[in-house]
Formats: structure tokens, C-alpha cells, sequence
């Protein structure tokens, strides 16, 4: 497909939303519209006791080619100006890198206009829900995105949900999404979820004891998110260039800028 093309004169020209024109049949040409593309990268999102850490990386592929080396894809919602400095909920989104800039304004005017008429931020809790309906709204032209909101509930502990792109959501402890999800999302199964961990000594076979399930510290979760797209940008070539991490505590958002291989 165009779409994805790299040689304009065999394909015709490779934005997206154009389609090549088929042979004429009978003095008749098809033409094809697509308004969607993939712009690669990946986002994780990770629920702590009394934090949530969001990251993505900041490349933005088209095809084989790579349009910019720092395109956040994790933003902060809901703050009473333009600056978000008191903002208290974070999106990320990955895909379609149009649509995730439209859903995201999208869904921080929402917020900043609850935030005005009710003179309190939104709760994560009703966010994630009105998120949700915004996604559903647009599901016979859904906006192409993998999205996933982060925050603190009102006990102050992390709070991770989940979307599809026609807004089935759900809250989790740790979610992995876009182009590099099937690398990453296996290893936070393991070592976030716990999963196929078992207390050593703790019997054989089907006696073996799960591991308890624990929030992780702050500190280890940092590694953890930075060994995670250390080894996806070493098998993905769509994922790379930077990694934009987000910390959301009850003192407010931290944002981290580390590097990632750039080939």
C-alpha cells in the first residue's frame, strides 16, 4: 500500500492518506481514501503504591522512515492553565500520532471545563469513565490510538487504565501498548505482575507457592521501565530515540528525558 511506500514513482506518493489509483477497467479508475497511519512507538504505564510512572519513547516513523526523533507521547491533563503545572492525570497515546494529538486536547478541554464549573480537578476515577465515552462516541471513525490514563485515586494510590480504541477500558496494574507491546508487556507480566513466580523452597510441583503480589518501590520501577525499552529498541526498529518518563505523586508530576539508541 501507498500508505506505506517509499518509492514514489513505482507507488505514487507514500502520506497516508492517499491511496494509488488502480488500472482503469472499462474507462473506470478506483480511488481509495485512507486517513489512517501508524506512526510507531510504544508507551507503558506502571501503578505503584502511592505513585504511577508513565513512559514512551519519542520516535515518529512513517514506513521505513522516521519523521522526527522527539515526539512526546505522554502528557499531562486537566491543569487550570496552559502550562499544566497543577495538573493531576496523565495520558499517553500511541498510534496514529494525528488522532492522539486530537483526543488529547479533546480530553484535557473536558477536564479543564470541570475543573472551572466545579471548581475541584477531576478524580482519575471519573476521567477514565469520561474517557471512555469519548472513544466510544467516535467508534464508527475511531480515533486510531492505544491509550492508557494514569493518576492517584482518592486513597492516593496508582491508578493505570487501559483503553481499545472504541473505549473498552480497565484498571491495571501495569499495561504496555503500541509497537513494541508484545516485546514489553511479557516482561512487565513477570516482573511487575509476578507472574510464574513462586516462593523458592516453597514445595515442587503444583505445591510451589505464588509469589506475593506487591507494589514495587518507586526506585525499582524507574529501572524496570528503562530496561524495558533498553531491550524493545534493541528488536523494534519503529521504537527508539528517547524515553519520556512521567512520575505522578501527591507532590505532582516529574518528567525524565533519557536516552535510547537512535539507529
Amino acid at each position: 500500500m501507498a500508505m506505506f511506500s517509499q518509492n514514489p514513482v513505482l507507488n505514487g506518493p507514500n502520506y497516508s492518506f492517499a491511496d494509488v489509483p488502480k488500472d482503469a477497467v472499462d474507462g473506470f479508475r478506483e480511488h481509495r481514501f485512507n486517513p489512517y497511519t501508524d506512526n510507531g512507538g510504544s508507551t507503558l504505564a506502571i501503578a505503584g503504591a502511592d505513585f504511577a510512572i508513565m513512559a514512551g519513547d519519542t520516535r515518529l516513523t512513517a514506513g521505513y522512515s522516521i519523521n522526527t526523533r522527539f515526539a512526546p507521547k505522554v502528557f499531562k491533563i486537566g491543569g487550570s492553565n496552559s502550562s499544566q503545572d497543577d495538573a493531576n492525570i496523565l495520558l499517553s497515546v500511541v498510534g496514529f500520532a494525528a488522532d492522539g494529538e486530537a483526543l488529547k486536547e479533546r480530553l484535557d478541554a473536558v477536564c479543564k471545563m470541570y475543573r472551572y464549573r466545579h471548581g475541584k480537578p477531576m478524580s482519575v476515577h471519573a476521567c477514565a469513565k469520561r474517557l471512555s465515552t469519548i472513544l466510544y462516541q467516535k467508534r464508527f471513525f475511531p480515533y486510531y490510538v492505544y491509550a492508557i490514563l494514569g493518576g492517584l485515586d482518592e486513597e492516593g494510590r496508582g491508578a493505570v487504565y487501559s483503553y481499545d480504541p472504541v473505549g473498552s477500558y480497565e484498571r491495571e496494574q501495569a499495561r504496555a501498548g503500541g509497537a513494541a507491546a508484545s516485546l514489553i508487556m511479557p516482561f512487565l507480566d513477570n516482573q511487575v505482575n509476578f507472574k510464574n513466580q513462586y516462593v523458592p523452597g516453597s514445595g515442587t510441583g503444583h505445591d510451589l507457592k505464588e509469589r506475593p503480589r506487591m507494589p514495587l518501590p518507586r526506585e525499582e520501577v524507574e529501572v524496570l521501565v528503562k530496561d524495558a525499552f533498553d531491550s524493545a529498541v534493541e528488536r523494534h526498529i519503529e521504537v527508539g530515540d528517547g524515553l519520556q518518563m512521567m512520575i505522578i505523586t501527591k507532590d505532582g508530576i516529574e518528567e525524565k528525558i533519557l536516552p535510547l539508541k537512535k539507529d
